[in-house]
């Protein structure tokens, strides 16, 4: 499957993120259907309040991606950080925060069931349409 960047539908756009998304991007054994989803982060951009309400105030799906640009950092439950920066491939687990640093272009892969539940609280708590 190719789909082009303009083509992804935008499910989030506020200021400082733009979250295009695109489902039923395949399936992977054991996590079910996954998303391909292309984010667009200002730099600042922190999901710490964003997340508050869910599980540990954590995001919990698990992420696969690639960093086009940019410098992010992830915290997890035991406040454990790893930077990714242009170029680096990368796994979050569940359970992490997202703070970027510069701002960023990422690709990202992840179940869509798991990550739906994430974007609709955060879609929820900043009042989105």
């Amino acid at each position: 499957m190719r789909i082009a960047k303009d083509d992804v539908e935008i499910k989030l756009q506020v200021p400082g993120v733009v979250m295009r998304r695109r489902l039923d991007f395949g399936e992977a054994n054991g996590l079910g259907k996954m998303a391909g989803e292309y984010f667009s982060l200002a730099a600042g951009v922190d999901t710490t309040e964003l997340f508050q309400g869910l599980e540990g105030n954590l995001c919990q799906c698990p992420h696969w991606g690639f960093v086009l640009q940019g410098v992010v950092t992830t915290t997890d439950a035991a406040g454990r950080q790893e930077t990714v920066r242009a170029d680096d491939l990368f796994y979050w687990p569940k359970g992490h925060n997202v703070k970027v640093l510069e701002d960023a272009e990422l690709i990202l892969f992840s179940p869509q069931h798991e990550h739906t539940i994430v974007i609709e609280h955060a879609r929820e708590k900043l009042g989105a349409k």
